[in-house]
C-alpha cells in the first residue's frame, strides 16, 4: 500500500510539473525546494529496494527537474557527490592565498587568540590561581631568593 501511494504521488507530481522548469513557472518556490529535497535522494541514492526509484526514473520530467536544480544550484556536484569540494576556490590574483570570502582571516585568528589569552589570564588573576606580590612589600622573612643570595655573597 505504501509503495502504491508513493508511486501515485510521484505520478501526480510529474503531471503537475508537466513541461515547466519549476512547479510555479520559471522561478523556484518553496514547494520546489521541498519536492527537490525528497526527490533528489530518491533519485541519486543506492537503495536496497529500487521499485520506487525505478518508477521515478521512468518519469523523465521529474528526472530532468532534479538534474536541472542540481546543475543550477549545486554546480560542484556533477550529479555524483553530495558535498562541495574540500578546497575553496582562490581569489584571482591573491598573493597571500586568502579567499575572497574572508580577506582578514589572519587578523581575525590573531584577535581571537589574544582575546582568549586575555580571558584566561583574567580568570587566573580573579580566581586567585595566580597572584603578583612585590618583593619589598612583604614581611622581612619572606624576601625573594635572589635577594638572599646577594646578601650571602656580601
Amino acid at each position: 500500500q505504501l509503495y502504491r501511494d508513493a508511486r501515485e504521488c510521484l505520478t501526480l507530481l510529474s503531471q503537475r510539473l508537466g513541461s515547466q522548469k519549476f512547479f510555479f513557472g520559471d522561478s523556484p518556490a518553496s514547494l520546489d525546494a521541498f519536492v527537490f529535497s525528497r526527490l533528489a535522494p530518491l533519485l541519486k541514492a543506492k537503495l536496497p529496494n529500487g521499485k520506487l526509484q525505478q518508477h521515478l526514473k521512468s518519469l523523465q520530467n521529474l528526472c530532468n527537474y532534479c538534474t536541472s536544480i542540481l546543475s543550477l544550484y549545486f554546480p560542484w556536484d556533477g550529479g555524483e557527490t553530495a558535498f562541495p569540494p574540500t578546497s575553496a576556490p582562490r581569489a584571482a590574483g591573491a598573493e597571500s592565498g586568502e579567499t575572497e570570502e574572508d580577506p582578514h582571516k589572519r587578523r581575525n585568528q590573531l584577535l581571537s587568540v589574544l582575546v582568549g589569552l586575555a580571558a584566561m589570564l583574567g580568570y587566573a588573576f580573579l580566581s586567585g590561581i595566580v597572584s603578583i606580590q612585590r618583593g619589598d612589600a612583604g614581611p622581612a622573612g619572606r624576601q625573594p631568593i635572589a635577594l638572599e643570595e646577594e646578601e650571602e655573597e656580601e
